[in-house]
């Protein structure tokens, strides 16, 4: 049975986020105790959240140019950029390979979320990007993991995908799709526990809202609530950065293989080195990704 009721979160803590240095990179980055609690509202109600201008769009084209050279690279070799549908890709990257990455996990809309949402001892577990090319189909809808036993007992939120478009997002570039309220559906009748049969889609086609995300714009979403990719009718491409956070216990590391050099872990402010649990290595090795959604493969070809 679907219930859209929630339980209360943890309290947030008063007062402004305590940032630490402002970086170049951010730019709508005051975050406040009224701001924090409208975004966890906006998580438990929808299923997702988004702050607006967050960032420069000279910083996001600089994350653009990262992560086109990292897609190149990927489509290389075997398992380095895994199908989501035709002409659309997953690839994983190392924090390394982002030159941002420290101004993304520190900005203190994304610190704010993070700790009220998943409590102070948040765990960055995912960096990488989907790219829907040119020819990209409607994907089915889906949630991108099982519901965990703690959300169905407890009506709590253990995990949370960030998403940054490397790009403008215009009506023909196939974009993302979501039924609000629907993180909390459960039912015995989802494929693997993630596809919704296709005789109720119905009720998510109904709920959709289509996202244009700019250049700066970040969101914060709950990967239980059904969405899909949509029809990329443009010749563009429309690179989507990922940052997955997990509350401790969450166990969405398993799934991924980031890491950093010993170097690099040592230069990270520890606002950073301490929410990143991923071991550190003498040598970055290129990931081949696990977190392979078979469902996906073929859309609705």
């Amino acid at each position: 049975m679907t219930d859209t009721t929630h339980r209360a979160t943890a309290p947030v803590a008063a007062g402004e986020v305590p940032a630490g240095p402002v970086r170049a990179g951010w730019k709508n980055a005051h975050m406040d105790e009224a701001g924090t609690a409208q975004a966890v509202e906006d998580l438990y109600r929808d299923g997702i959240t988004a702050r607006q201008g967050a960032f420069e769009a000279a910083w996001v084209d600089q994350v653009a140019e990262d992560l086109d050279i990292a897609f190149k690279e990927a489509l290389t070799r075997e398992g380095g950029a895994v199908g989501r549908g035709p002409n659309r890709f997953y690839v994983e990257i190392h924090p390394e390979q982002m030159r941002g990455f420290v101004d993304l996990v520190t900005h203190p809309w994304v610190v704010a979320v993070c700790t009220a949402v998943l409590g102070p001892r948040y765990e960055i577990v995912e960096l990488g990007f989907d790219v829907p090319l040119a020819g990209a189909v409607d994907q089915p809808w889906h949630r991108d993991f099982p519901m965990p036993e703690e959300t169905r007992a407890n009506r709590r939120l253990t995990s949370l995908a960030f998403n940054l478009t490397a790009v403008d997002t215009e009506p023909d570039m196939g974009p993302f799709e979501i039924a609000p309220g629907t993180q909390w559906d459960d039912e015995p009748s989802f494929d693997h526990g993630m596809f919704p049969p296709r005789d109720t889609w119905s009720r998510y086609i109904e709920r959709a809202v289509r996202k244009h995300p700019r250049r700066g714009d970040i969101s914060a979403r709950s990967a239980l609530t059904i969405h899909r990719g949509t029809v990329n009718h443009s010749q563009k491409s429309r690179p989507v950065l990922v940052l997955g956070v997990d509350a401790p216990g969450a166990g969405n590391a398993a799934h991924h293989d980031m890491a950093v050099t010993h170097g690099y872990r040592e230069s990270l402010p520890a606002q950073v080195r301490d929410h990143l649990p991923c071991p550190a290595v003498d040598e970055l090795r290129p990931i081949t990704q696990k977190h392979t959604i078979e469902g996906l493969v073929m859309g609705e070809a």
